[in-house]
């Protein structure tokens, strides 16, 4: 028997423990299960494989992976949502609306990665972009005909008309933590700036990184340097690439750079920001929530400087 994790669009089916939520899984019967050929028949919308997620421990310095958080690993497995679920009689826990008054519960991913190992996070990431990938690739985009599964070592559809092979696509995105002193104290300070999707409502409002899509035909950096002028119409220095994230929305692969204030005046670009600025590290608004790379790469430069977040 194999096992599966339940999604329902960008929720996981979580069990409360003392430590909090914790993605569950079920158990898939040999009658739940396909094989080769049956596979390449029918597209099974509402099931995927899930690739093992090596925890970052396999490319961090030794010094660095002393914690639960980066050297967990993530077994392969497999995902399915809740239609597929219901439709395919698998035995699911007891399911309330009220998460106050429940053991089992779908929470949200935004609120899980605060909390999960680092490699299971990627793996629900995984999850949740080729449930959606799947969900939308269902025909050929070149022909419109219907496409089948390719074999289980292939993540692919396949139209049976044009032979079009469609693969999972990954959207690359570039995000940077642009820090300078202080003109007045010399403190380190870092360029923060509230976006429109953040919402005016709730206070105190929050403030995020620069980021933005890479383009076609530019490389990383290219990207970096264009993305902060488009949006707050300054210079940069010393651009270095930091780490990534796979981010599920909708299917981005962050790529987390640092770089240092060069020459412009802030003027930000009114259709997506509101507000930008520099923070001494002192003194900051309120910051993405921890488990993103923006938090991360904030919390790398406040622990240079001996602070924390």
């Amino acid at each position: 028997m194999s096992s599966a994790f339940i999604l329902n669009d960008e929720t996981v089916l979580c069990r409360q423990t003392l430590d909090g939520w914790w993605p569950l899984q079920v158990q898939l019967s040999e009658f739940n299960t396909v094989d080769d050929n049956e596979c390449r028949q029918a597209y099974q919308v509402g099931r995927v494989e899930l690739l093992e997620s090596l925890a970052p421990n396999h490319w961090m310095s030794d010094g660095c992976a002393d914690s639960d958080v980066i050297s967990a690993s993530a077994p392969a497995t497999s995902a399915i949502t809740y239609d597929y679920a219901v439709t395919n009689d698998i035995a699911l826990p007891i399911i309330t609306d009220s998460i106050s008054n429940s053991s089992n519960a779908f929470i949200t991913y935004r609120q899980l990665i605060t909390q999960l190992p680092v490699a299971l996070s990627a793996q629900l990431s995984q999850a949740i972009q080729l449930l959606r990938w799947q969900a939308d690739t269902q025909f050929c985009s070149r022909c419109s005909a219907p496409v089948t599964a390719a074999k289980r070592d292939e993540r692919a559809m396949v139209c049976q008309v044009c032979q079009l092979r469609q693969y999972p696509r990954v959207q690359p995105c570039v995000i940077t933590a642009i820090t300078r002193p202080n003109p007045q104290t010399g403190e380190m300070q870092i360029l923060l700036a509230h976006h429109h999707r953040y919402g005016q409502q709730s206070l105190p409002l929050q403030y995020g990184l620069i980021a933005g899509f890479v383009e076609v035909g530019e490389s990383l950096e290219h990207a970096v340097v264009r993305e902060v002028a488009e949006a707050v119409n300054i210079s940069l220095t010393d651009i270095r690439y930091v780490s990534s994230q796979p981010w599920p929305f909708p299917s981005n692969l962050m790529l987390g750079f640092r770089a240092c204030y060069s020459s412009g005046d802030i003027v930000v670009q009114e259709d997506e920001l509101s507000h930008a600025d520099f923070f001494d590290l002192s003194n900051l608004p309120k910051i993405p929530f921890k488990g993103s790379i923006a938090y991360e790469l904030i919390a790398q430069i406040a622990h240079e400087q001996g602070m924390s977040l």
